[in-house]
């Protein structure tokens, strides 16, 4: 399947096939896929929270506005981040590469990162959002439909799947089967308001 392939035919599909299940094989192959997606400075600070229980993922529903593709979808993960990988042993982002890249990046990972934790935050956003559309456009390929999910109750969430101090979640997907496509788009804006030539009008 081609890229534009993948982006045109990916939609938010709401109801899944209940009985359908995602081999351990794909499941590796579709996250080994979403671990290329690019984080500054190479921190790979996504955490994939695979969440296989289903008595969890009845729970989850539950704070998820009852919604069905929380327990009916062959694969719910949980999409967090780790705030301060950019502390924890930071040399490993750059075990491979040559010794200048490594004394020029893992300095600058602190510099940047260090006391300003709105940045650490929106960082987690970024990277999250990015490695979410790897995942939904990967799962396409391999034939499997996709719903990215912020309705719901992000501290319980978080309570439930023992989330870490110093970790956030960013949002849910679901993936499977599709029992029924997903509704019509309901209205793309146009291009010329969306594409900004160079700067905003005065």
């Amino acid at each position: 399947m081609k890229v534009s392939e993948a982006i045109q035919t990916r939609r938010s599909v709401k109801q899944y096939d209940p009985t359908h299940e995602i081999g351990d094989a794909d499941v590796d192959r579709l996250l080994s896929h979403a671990m290329l997606a690019p984080t500054a400075f190479n921190i790979q600070h996504w955490r994939f929270v695979h969440v296989r229980d289903k008595a969890l993922r009845q729970e989850i529903r539950k704070v998820a506005w009852d919604q069905a593709q929380v327990t009916d979808a062959s694969l719910l993960l949980v999409l967090c981040a780790d705030r301060k990988a950019w502390d924890k042993q930071p040399e490993r982002y750059w075990r491979n590469a040559a010794k200048p890249i490594q004394d020029f990046m893992v300095p600058a990972i602190r510099q940047y990162y260090a006391e300003r934790d709105s940045v650490q935050r929106d960082e987690t956003m970024r990277s999250c959002g990015i490695a979410a559309m790897a995942l939904m456009l990967m799962a396409r390929e391999m034939g499997y439909d996709s719903c990215p999910m912020d309705g719901f109750d992000f501290d319980a969430v978080g309570k439930l799947i023992r989330l870490p101090e110093d970790h956030v979640v960013t949002m849910m997907l679901a993936v499977g089967k599709a029992l029924q496509p997903a509704w019509p788009r309901g209205g793309q804006l146009e291009l010329g308001e969306v594409v900004i030539r160079d700067r905003f009008p005065a």
